[in-house]
């Protein structure tokens, strides 16, 4: 995991950055106050106490479309010309950004073309086809998608709608700072996701502008996936840098290689950026269904991730934003998998046994002798380095966390057995 601090903006006056101005973001807000609602803001005691601070969720997983990203997407839309209405407007991605365009040119009478790749998850497919789009599935990577989306754009005369790296989509985004505000004017530190930087360039800049003005400070902490973390290497070379991406849960904020004119806002306004990984993210969205009742997508979940690792130290009255619950249900089922065994409360074991009669139900009366339960059982004679006189046991064991993990293993090598951890 990487920390990086983005340079602080010398105080005094009022600070000039590279993005829109308050009266441009309070300007954006009234036009995207015609499709956007204001979220809820749900106190959260359990990552309260964690922190050691007030911790509050803004809940954008509840906004119409699952995303903030229909603020952006509808404030673009809004300030084109007649002429660009009349010939359409195309967008590339692979789920949130889809369907905040294919919502807002429904609203607009804007006829939308929707690339989006190959294996793009069932539900977001159909959801941006119900906003009214037209999509064409073409690559398997959002880049590929992307490419495709800016030759129709050449080709057509359609307006590219990019899903960060534009003024206008950065002060539509800026307007969830100023419902934050109006929720919780005291705040002293915000958690923000971070793909290409749409949203932390907007919300950031209002926050700092407005801290500013007011006399005192607001520290910005923006979270990346740790396999598609592009920011702390370009934060650290100056310049907007693209990375070699691994595979990420998140796929929400997997993006190469930030904006530049995100990039250069969040030079300038935002105080640290974290990185979590995905068996972090996987728990974070574990504790959200549990303990705040919310469904909440991967991407969205990074700054709940970030407290229970303890990535972010206490600062103060802390907003964290949920940016997102757009989830294919069979990836969510995946996840909470995943999540309950990276929290140890779902336990697999191979466990090489003497091919006798009698082994599996011993063993089997050992764990529920630990009060734990068993899921499923594998009982094979293929494993590798097993002797000829013996078979493995997979068992995968439910328990109520680490040190009741810890007991049932215990239990199985005072009996005699050798169990195994596995993934």
């Amino acid at each position: 995991m990487t920390d990086t601090a983005a340079p602080a903006p010398t105080a005094g006056a009022l600070p000039r950055y590279p993005g829109p101005s308050l009266q441009e973001v309070e300007e954006a807000r009234r036009v995207v106050s015609a499709v956007a609602e204001v979220t809820p803001m749900e106190t959260s005691r359990y990552l309260s106490e964690i922190l050691g601070a007030p911790v509050l969720l803004k809940a954008e997983n509840l906004q119409r479309t699952g995303s903030y990203k229909i603020r952006g997407a509808y404030y673009r839309m809004t300030r084109l010309t007649a002429d660009e209405k009349a010939h359409g407007v195309v967008a590339a991605s692979a789920g949130n950004h889809a369907q905040g365009v294919a919502f807002a040119a429904r609203e607009l009478g804007i006829r939308a073309t929707i690339f989006m790749p190959v294996g793009v998850a069932l539900p977001k497919l159909q959801a941006t086809r119900h906003y009214g789009a037209d999509v064409v599935l073409r690559g398997h990577t959002f880049d590929e998608s992307r490419r495709a989306a800016q030759e129709h754009a050449a080709s057509t005369g359609a307006v590219f709608i990019p899903p960060f790296d534009h003024p206008d989509i950065i002060a539509g985004q800026g307007a969830l700072a100023l419902d934050i505000l109006d929720q919780v004017p005291d705040l002293e530190t915000i958690v923000v996701p971070i793909g290409g930087g749409g949203l932390i360039s907007g919300v950031a800049t209002v926050l700092k502008q407005r801290a500013a003005a007011e006399g005192r400070s607001i520290r910005v902490i923006g979270v990346q996936a740790a396999n598609a973390a592009a920011y702390p290497v370009s934060l650290a070379a100056g310049e907007p840098t693209a990375i070699a991406m691994s595979p990420t849960i998140a796929d929400g904020i997997a993006v190469a290689k930030p904006g530049k004119l995100n990039f250069a806002i969040i030079r300038e306004t935002v105080d640290e950026v974290v990185t979590v990984d995905d068996d972090d993210i996987a728990r974070a969205m574990l504790v959200l269904l549990e303990r705040a009742k919310l469904v909440v997508e991967p991407a969205g979940a990074v700054g709940v991730a970030a407290v229970l690792t303890g990535r972010i130290h206490e600062s103060g009255k802390t907003v964290i934003v949920l940016s997102g619950g757009n989830i294919d249900p069979l990836i969510m089922e995946r996840v909470i998998s995943h999540g309950l065994a990276a929290s140890e409360r779902y336990l697999k074991l191979r466990i090489p046994l003497p091919d006798r009669p009698g082994q599996l139900a011993r063993t089997s009366e050992i764990v529920a002798s630990q009060n734990a339960n068993v899921v499923e059982v594998l009982h094979t004679r293929h494993g590798s380095g097993l002797q000829i006189s013996q078979v493995e046991l997979e068992l995968h064991i439910e328990t109520r966390g680490p040190e009741h993990a810890e007991q049932v293993l215990t239990a199985l090598r005072e009996a005699g057995y050798d169990p195994r951890r596995t993934l």
